[in-house]
Order: structure tokens, then sequence, then C-alpha cells
């Protein structure tokens, strides 16, 4: 199955290094899953990450930027549910 996932991030708020670094951290933790990712240059400080044509996460909508470590469970719910991510979901079952 093909999975691809989308950056959108606001050139004028210069984002492109926060999305750039997050895409790192995705395909590194991902390698086996995605098979495209995508950085989306844009405007209107925009910060948007869409997987499979699905808006996971939206900072105007939650008023910030997501941690790296919910971003990697959003992304693992959307295109390999069955993925352990090791200490991440370990660290959230401490909670």
């Amino acid at each position: 199955m093909s999975n691809r996932v989308e950056i959108h991030y606001c050139t004028q708020c210069r984002w492109l290094l926060r999305a750039a670094w997050m895409a790192q951290e995705l395909l590194t933790t991902f390698s086996d899953e995605i098979t495209e990712l995508s950085l989306c240059p844009s405007s209107g400080g925009v910060f948007q990450v869409i997987a499979n044509g699905k808006r996971l996460w939206c900072r105007k909508e939650a008023g910030r930027f997501p941690e790296i470590t919910e971003l990697k469970q959003l992304i693992r719910n959307e295109v390999a549910p069955e993925k352990d991510l090791g200490h991440v979901d370990r660290k959230n079952q401490s909670k």
C-alpha cells in the first residue's frame, strides 16, 4: 500500500526548517511505511500535516505545533496501526 504524507508550512513565517526536521523524523521512523513525503510551501501561518488525504494536524486549530512524539503517533495510527513506536508509546502509557 502506498502512504503519502504532506507537510504544508508557511514560507512567510519561515517554518521550512521545522517542516523539514519533522519530515526527516517521520521518514526515519516510518522508512518502510511512508512511500512519499511532500513539503508543500504555503502562506498565512499554515502548518498542517496530512496523511493519505486525511488532515492529522492543523496548527491553527490546535493553537500550537505538534510535539514530534504525538505527530509520530498520529502518523502511525494512519499508515501503520500495528507498528510499535517503542519508547514513544511507553512514555504515554506511563502518564
